[in-house]
C-alpha cells in the first residue's frame, strides 16, 4: 500500500474570495475563470502522476459545493484553523494520524506545478527530513515531511502572505536540524504583471494542454489591453 500523500489546498471558487489582490487589478469574473482552471490542472498534476491525494478545502462548511463542482470520486477534508499555518499544521495532523508516512502539501495557484516537481518532492522525502518549494514572491508553494520528522512548530507565528516566508521557514528547519530538500523556484499568481509574465511564455507552461495557459490565451486582450 502506497503510505504517501499529497495534500491539495483548494478554495470554492466563490466572486471576491479568491485571489484578492489578484481581483483588485483586474475583473473579478476573470479571476475566478483562472482560479477554476489551476484547480483543474493541478488536480491533473496529481492524476498524471498517480499520487494519492485528498483535497483539502476551505471554506469548511462548502463540502457539497466542492463535490458537486470536482466531482464525488475523490478523498477531501476540510480546512480547519485560526490561520493559514494552523490549517497546514492540522492537515498534515490528519494525514499522519491516518497510516501515511510521507506527505507534502501544496496549493493550487501554482500554474508551473508538475508531477515531475510533486515526484521529485515525495522522493526527496526518502533520504530528507523535509522538503520546500520557494515560490517567487517569497514564500512557498510546496512544503512535506516525514512522519517522523514532521515539526508541527513550522507554521506558528509565522507572518503569512509576506516576502520573508521562505527564509523564515528555512531558517526554523535548520534551527531544528531537519534535513531539507529545495525544489526549483516557481512564480505564483498573485497580480497583473504576474499574468502578463506567463503570457510572455506561453510556450514553456505547455500551452496546448494546460487548461490556464489556454484560458489566458483567450483573454489576453482583456489582461494586457
Amino acid at each position: 500500500m502506497d503510505k504517501r500523500c499529497v495534500i491539495l489546498f483548494v478554495k470554492l471558487p466563490e466572486k471576491g474570495k479568491v485571489k484578492t489582490r489578484l481581483a483588485q487589478q483586474i475583473d473579478a469574473d476573470i479571476v475566478l475563470g483562472l482560479h477554476e482552471c489551476m484547480v483543474l490542472d493541478a488536480i491533473d498534476a496529481l492524476k498524471n502522476g498517480l499520487f494519492p491525494f485528498r483535497i483539502c478545502f476551505d471554506p469548511p462548511s462548502a463540502a457539497g459545493q466542492v463535490r458537486t463542482w470536482l466531482g464525488q470520486q475523490y478523498h477531501y477534508m476540510p480546512q480547519l484553523g485560526d490561520d493559514l499555518g494552523d490549517r497546514m499544521e492540522r492537515a498534515f495532523s490528519r494525514v499522519f494520524a491516518d497510516d501515511v508516512e510521507e506527505a507534502v502539501l501544496v496549493g493550487c495557484d501554482i500554474p508551473g506545478l508538475t508531477a515531475v516537481i510533486i515526484d521529485d518532492a515525495l522522493q526527496s522525502l526518502e533520504n530528507h527530513d523535509s522538503v520546500i518549494g520557494p515560490a517567487s514572491d517569497g514564500g512557498y508553494y510546496l512544503i512535506g515531511f516525514r512522519k517522523s520528522s514532521y515539526y508541527p512548530p513550522i507554521f506558528r507565528g509565522m507572518s503569512w502572505s509576506t516576502s520573508g516566508v521562505f527564509g523564515e521557514t528555512v531558517e526554523r528547519l535548520g534551527r531544528a536540524s531537519l534535513s531539507m530538500h529545495v525544489l526549483p523556484e516557481c512564480t505564483d499568481v498573485d497580480t497583473r504583471e504576474d499574468l502578463v509574465k506567463m503570457l510572455g511564455r506561453i510556450g514553456e507552461h505547455n500551452g496546448a494542454v494546460s487548461r490556464t495557459m489556454q484560458y489566458l490565451n483567450r483573454i489576453r486582450n482583456r489582461i494586457i489591453g
